[in-house]
């Protein structure tokens, strides 16, 4: 038997997975090229890669509703491609980037172009019947954490032959992709469905607008940001903090973030969909919320390096959450809407990504300035206690009760 009954499906999941390889790949030397390129010590180049994330949500703030909205008009296949090679675009720049001023420009371009995931999710929601689209949100999930495991461990090896290659090979994966997408990916938005791109309709509110009149909707919304807020503790500090808390070189770091996608892609690839089916989609939410809090309070203390091994490995539950909360959404948007919902969720992660690595980064540097770079996780334990309790007293009790999209 299939596993999967359309054939954008799989296309979709090796998007990503070359995607996220690409991504990976150039994480473990970032803090190496900022500290090379800025002549800043690594805490200050701390600071710098949050900023350096902020214009990149900026960017992508404001072009993500809009990349959404075209993509219900146009379709997700043109849209795809222009993320694609926008991000390749990002990469050649990083690799040549003679002053960090460079480096800022690449990350306003790749904001720009909206990444992949947004329109992916489309794909994946044009394609797949309601009831089962949290398991196949999973096999994205899945997806990005092979890529993870791939990326930052070939990322560590390539961190010998200089900071800059990891940045060449992730622009070629990037090319490959949009090679794929141009000749495999078939378009799965049909012409009936397709609407007109309005402007008015095109920012958050307006994209979230059938969403805010569904029942359990805002709280939902809610808890989705500060979820984000929370597991930006990842990307924004996670390299420096190795760094600085526990001495890991470039290959250390790739090696940790490997494992992490390891985790990741076994507990989406194996148990996201069964939970999901068994549970239902809020407790799903809540079982991932309640185990990335307690471990983003376990790296507070942790200090041996098999100790954050384990956290890393028991922490993979939280890949539960993003999946789950996606397929509450979609459950209450519309086919022809489906396209600006994924787009409006890339603004909620946008939002996250302004306002996440600045309190991140300026946790980690403040407390590493004084001997305790454990603060940033700290502030992330806190953010999604209260997501934790937004789930529970705003969407568990309505969201079963919420109509069926019509």
């Amino acid at each position: 038997m299939r596993r999967f009954h359309h054939p954008a499906v799989p296309i979709v999941l090796m998007i990503l997975l070359l995607d996220s390889i690409g991504f990976g790949i150039v994480l473990p030397v970032l803090p190496g090229l900022i500290v090379h390129l800025g002549h800043v010590s690594l805490t200050e180049a701390t600071r710098i890669a949050g900023y350096m994330l902020v214009a990149y949500a900026a960017a992508q703030f404001f072009a993500g509703p809009i990349l959404g909205n075209l993509g219900d008009k146009f379709g997700r296949r043109p849209i795809l491609l222009f993320c694609v090679i926008g991000f390749g675009i990002d990469y050649l720049l990083m690799a040549a980037a003679p002053t960090l001023a460079w480096l800022f420009v690449g990350r306003i371009i790749a904001g720009i172009a909206g990444a992949t995931y947004g329109p992916a999710n489309a794909v994946l929601a044009d394609v797949t019947p309601p009831e089962k689209r949290g398991a196949t949100f999973g096999l994205m999930g899945a997806a990005f954490g092979l890529g993870f495991i791939l990326g930052p461990a070939l990322g560590g090896l390539l961190a010998g032959f200089g900071t800059r290659t990891p940045f060449i090979v992730a622009a070629a994966l990037a090319g490959v992709n949009a090679i794929w997408i141009a000749l495999r990916l078939p378009e799965t938005l049909s012409q009936e469905k397709r609407r007109k791109f309005r402007w008015r309709e095109a920012n958050i509110i307006g994209t979230f607008k059938p969403l805010f009149n569904a029942g359990g909707a805002t709280p939902l919304l809610v808890a989705a940001l500060l979820w984000q807020l929370g597991h930006f503790v990842y990307p924004a500090t996670w390299a420096f903090w190795a760094e600085l808390a526990h001495g890991w070189t470039a290959a250390q770091v790739g090696w940790s973030l490997a494992a992490a996608g390891l985790a990741m892609a076994v507990v989406q690839a194996g148990l996201t969909g069964k939970i999901i089916a068994r549970v239902g989609e809020a407790k799903a939410a809540l079982i991932g919320m309640t185990v990335g809090g307690l471990s983003f309070l376990a790296y507070v203390f942790a200090e041996q390096n098999w100790t954050i091994y384990t956290i890393i490995f028991l922490s993979a539950l939280q890949g539960l959450v993003w999946p789950s909360l996606n397929a509450l959404l979609s459950r209450m948007t519309d086919a022809s809407h489906q396209g600006a919902l994924q787009g409006g969720m890339a603004s909620i992660a946008s939002i996250a990504s302004i306002i996440g690595p600045l309190a991140m980064t300026q946790a980690l540097a403040f407390g590493a300035e004084r001997g305790q770079p454990g603060g940033a996780f700290l502030l992330a334990f806190t953010l999604v206690l209260i997501a934790l309790l937004t789930v529970v007293f705003g969407v568990v009790r309505k969201i079963q009760g919420a109509p069926e999209p019509a």
